[in-house]
């Protein structure tokens, strides 16, 4: 992992172009060959990124850059697409680097681990003629719970949690936002799967067109019996 706090402006140049002004940012390397830059706000989003595979070449700036007060060019380019992302580095304040080694990955709790296990094993919930790709599809910015196709062979992203809130739906569109990009994956849609989706959220996610899916946990572990209901 490399961390550098620097003054910089941004250009990422592919199917859309964004221009990221100058001011003094966080831009973050990973191992995996991921780019990432940050602000001091927004959370945990970046304001733009570079997903793996890519390479980074760092570069010295032309003439004309050299005197607006370049020092130096990262070009990120994804190894996938003809996607790239400039960063002109104006003023470098830190650097760190350090090896994380393995991450063994989110545990998730009891409930929530489950849910994606039955999902899995029960892929049709989602729609007759669903398959399961893989569970826990990794991206930049951690993994899908689950990744799928549905009968048309389009691919499916779904957010798993016990309760569905704005957290959640804000989740899953950041993770839609980096699978579309890979078109291997795009046209990518999401599902948000909870035993409660509150009402804000459902409203949030269907307006960013997210399917949003109830599951019933005690139904899909077999320990519901339908005919012992009063109702």
């Amino acid at each position: 992992m490399r961390l550098v706090i620097a003054r910089c402006s941004v250009d990422y140049i592919g199917r859309l172009r964004a221009h990221l002004p100058l001011a003094v940012r966080l831009l973050m390397v990973k191992a995996d060959g991921s780019v990432l830059i940050h602000s001091d706000g927004g959370s945990y989003k970046p304001l733009n990124w570079m997903s793996p595979p890519a390479t980074l070449r760092i570069t010295e700036p032309g003439p004309d850059d050299a005197e607006a007060g370049v020092l130096e060019v990262w070009n990120v380019a994804s190894t996938k697409t003809d996607d790239r992302l400039v960063i002109n580095v104006y003023e470098q304040f830190s650097e760190l680097s350090h090896d994380l080694g393995v991450d063994p990955g989110l545990i998730k709790d009891g409930v929530e681990a489950d849910l994606q296990r039955l999902l899995a094993e029960q892929i049709d919930l989602l729609g007759a003629g669903s398959t399961l790709i893989r569970r826990e599809y990794m991206t930049a910015i951690g993994p899908v719970d689950i990744l799928a196709r549905d009968a048309s062979g389009a691919t499916v992203a779904v957010e798993l949690k016990r309760r569905g809130d704005i957290d959640g739906v804000e989740q899953l569109t950041r993770y839609l936002e980096l699978l579309n990009r890979d078109p291997l994956l795009a046209p990518v849609r999401g599902v948000f799967a909870a035993q409660q989706i509150k009402p804000q959220a459902r409203v949030l996610a269907e307006d960013r067109g997210i399917r949003c899916l109830t599951l019933d946990y005690d139904e899909m572990r077999g320990v519901d019996d339908s005919e012992s209901r009063l109702f």
